[in-house]
Formats: structure tokens, sequence, C-alpha cells
């Protein structure tokens, strides 16, 4: 498995627990606002920083999406 691989799922993982949601509402989540292609093209600078900042941010990118639709 690549390294851009286990950290989609580290930051899946992190944002499941931090939000207190399913699994399956995870991916329903991220599949409606295309947040797996956000994560892996970001991969470079997101990788860098903590969980929390990966959480907030991953959260501020779903707003976005929402608002902008």
């Amino acid at each position: 498995m690549s390294k851009e691989m286990k950290f989609l799922i580290y930051c899946l993982e992190i944002y499941r627990t931090n939000k207190n949601i399913t699994g399956k509402d995870l991916i329903r989540l991220f599949e409606q606002y295309n947040v797996m292609d956000y994560i892996l093209s970001g991969y470079g600078a997101l990788h860098t920083t903590g969980a929390m900042y990966i959480v907030d941010d991953i959260y501020r990118y779903i707003d976005y999406r929402k608002t902008s639709a």
C-alpha cells in the first residue's frame, strides 16, 4: 500500500472519530464532496500537519463545497 493511501486511511479514521460518525456515513459524506481526492491531491502539504489541523481542514473543505453548490 502506498504512503498516500495509508495517509488517506489515517485521515478517514481521525475525521470519523473526531466527528463521531459511522464509517458508512463518513464514506457517504466524503464521496458526496469528493474529499478523498482532495486529501490525496493535498498529500504533500497535509501529511506534515497535525491531526486536528487535518480534521479542521477537511471540515472547512466540506463546508465550502456545501455553500458553493
